[in-house]
């Protein structure tokens, strides 16, 4: 069973810079990790890192937020995301699925928008 908990290492990777963002990705994303959204498909380390990246400079000081409740079985979850600025409410909101690895790392990701500023 997955530990829902990863749900928090997730967006703490978005919301993370530099070497706490690498050792974040290092601990807990497989080296084979695949990440799919509307906007960007990528695999490994530097391919999400990259990602991030390409988030912070669009959104800058705009922070990662759950949003409900995570719901998980076998080595899956689910859960929304709101993107927004910190203690305000999300303008960016979306649902993604992540799957681990057989050591609990994140190996694959299914992203979705489901809200977007005008």
């Amino acid at each position: 069973m997955i530990d829902k908990g990863i749900v928090q290492q997730y967006l703490a990777t978005w919301n993370a810079t530099g070497a706490e963002r690498a050792a974040l990705i290092t601990e807990h994303w497989s080296p084979e990790v695949t990440y799919t959204d509307p906007m960007a498909e990528v695999s490994g380390h530097d391919g999400i890192a990259a990602v991030v990246d390409g988030v912070h400079a669009q959104f800058p000081g705009f922070v990662f937020t759950q949003v409900g409740d995570v719901d998980a079985h076998h080595r899956q979850v689910r859960f929304r995301w709101g993107l927004g600025a910190e203690g305000a409410e999300p303008l960016v909101i979306g649902f993604d699925v992540l799957v681990t690895d057989g050591s609990g790392r994140i190996r694959d990701v299914r992203g979705f928008l489901d809200q977007l500023p005008t």
